[in-house]
């Protein structure tokens, strides 16, 4: 049996991540949506199972999330563990998967809200503080590079 991905478009709000599965007349619906990860199936409207899973680029409350079906998409509304805290991509890895896109029609910067502009800085601040702590490289002459017993 052949699955396709249902093509998801995704942005982010202080509070909640969004996500719209664009499959339209969808039967069997299925959302499973779990801390660190949401998995969606349905079948189209010619049969063809939709298939899709996503790793979260942070932890969601998975408990205080819904999603709301239309005839043309399903919309899933995740709640943020850690709230005002914006997300760069919607994934936990660093590659974008040619189903997904940013829903640009509902995608807005949270700029004149102060508040979540503090917390931005207070996250960059604590990274670079983080970045900088590290010290210094651990020391390499431990290691064998050609393969041989050294002299």
């Amino acid at each position: 049996l052949s699955r396709q991905h249902a093509r998801t478009l995704w942005y982010d709000r202080p509070k909640f991540v969004f996500m719209e599965f664009c499959v339209e007349d969808s039967t069997d619906v299925q959302v499973l949506l779990e801390d660190h990860r949401i998995v969606f199936s349905c079948k189209n409207a010619d049969g063809v199972e939709m298939y899709n899973e996503i790793e979260f680029y942070a932890k969601v409350n998975s408990k205080d999330s819904q999603d709301k079906r239309s005839s043309r998409s399903i919309t899933c509304f995740v709640r943020k563990w850690k709230e005002k805290v914006a997300w760069p991509r919607l994934t936990k890895e660093d590659i974008k998967p040619v189903w997904l896109s940013v829903d640009f029609d509902n995608w807005r910067d949270w700029e004149g809200d102060e508040e979540v502009e503090l917390a931005q800085v207070e996250h960059y601040a604590e990274l670079l503080k983080k970045a900088s702590a590290k010290g210094p490289p651990p020391a390499m002459d431990d290691l064998d590079v050609s393969g041989a017993d050294r002299a």
